[in-house]
């Protein structure tokens, strides 16, 4: 099973194939947003990939980030449309708690 590991909060065995959102939540338990569901529409499941980023990204990622002008900010990645499917560390930037 990959590791997930996340910026100040620890590491945690993932399901091969589980989405990086429902993993931040499941087994990170933390308070990922995740407005639209995880149908990269809102882009408030952003993470910043500190290691072992994918290299590729779903069109529906590409062009929300784009059309949000997100898209080239180093690391900034949607996690609802992602695959745990290899080792990574994330920082969690679009937490509950970190908003209002």
């Amino acid at each position: 099973m990959p590791k997930l590991t996340v910026d100040s909060v620890g590491t945690f065995e993932v399901p091969q194939g589980k989405r990086l959102v429902n993993a931040l939540i499941d087994e990170a338990k933390i308070d990922q947003l995740h407005a639209c569901g995880g149908n990269a529409r809102c882009t408030t499941c952003r993470v910043e990939f500190l290691a072992g980023e994918p290299t590729t990204t779903t069109q529906a990622e590409h062009d929300v980030l784009t059309e949000r002008g997100l898209i080239g900010k180093p690391h900034l990645r949607l996690s609802c449309q992602i695959l745990c499917d290899r080792d990574m560390t994330v920082r969690a930037i679009s937490r509950l708690a970190g908003t209002g």
